[in-house]
């Protein structure tokens, strides 16, 4: 599903991930773990080619994100769901405007459209909050609004950048529980984060890097 063949990323000079090598199987369920600077936001960048690498490639499903045009790559992206760490949700538009937003660029008619975004907020218990805006909700409904938006057009893969980063533990189960559903629905899940203990309570495999090195990758214990 994802694989990384020896991917090396610079910034001005200093290496963000260096030779990674990675593979990640449809339906698995990974997170992706280090310190701040670590290099687990740009693994997570490359995944949906918003950076490319300086050297090495990165097959999606099979596909050489490397070797695409601009058109390949918008295409590819509609099968990858993106839940950013600053939620990134539009203030002036309604929860059911944001998560809708994904389905009209795809150029779902309006009717299919409602019904999509009815049954996604329900997925994540917020159905009742759809005209609100999310300047009025708390930092856990936004961010599971942003789940919304990423799982509303039922993508193959979703990537998460540090979803639970200031939320309360009551609301970190919240999202794992939403998250684990999605993957057992067949969504292939990387979640980005730097708490061990979340990853340590849900009995999930990990992948670590330090300094853009991958340093440990539990799926090789067994």
């Amino acid at each position: 599903m994802i694989q990384f063949h020896n991917v090396s990323v610079s910034y001005q000079g200093d290496a963000a991930l260096s030779d990674v090598n990675l593979q990640v199987r449809k339906g698995e369920f990974l997170f992706v773990t280090g310190a701040s600077g670590a290099g687990k936001s740009t693994l997570l960048r490359l995944i949906f080619a918003g950076i490319l690498p300086n050297s090495g490639q990165i097959l999606i499903d099979g596909q050489n994100l490397t070797r695409m045009n601009r058109h390949q790559i918008a295409l590819i992206r509609r099968s990858i769901g993106v839940v950013f760490q600053d939620f990134k949700l539009l203030p002036n538009r309604t929860v059911l405007e944001n998560v809708a937003l994904t389905l009209e660029v795809l150029g779902w008619g309006a009717k299919d459209i409602g019904k999509k975004v009815h049954h996604t907020l329900r997925q994540v218990g917020l159905e009742h909050k759809m005209n609100s805006t999310p300047v009025k909700l708390s930092g856990g409904e936004q961010q599971r609004i942003a789940i919304a938006r990423a799982l509303v057009n039922a993508p193959k893969i979703l990537i998460a950048d540090e979803p639970t980063g200031n939320l309360d533990d009551f609301n970190k189960e919240l999202i794992f529980e939403i998250l684990r559903e999605a993957n057992i629905r067949g969504t292939t899940v990387l979640v980005a984060t730097h708490d061990r203990r979340y990853i340590d309570a849900s009995h999930r495999d990990f992948v670590a890097l330090e300094k853009g090195v991958v340093v440990e990758d539990t799926r090789e214990r067994r």
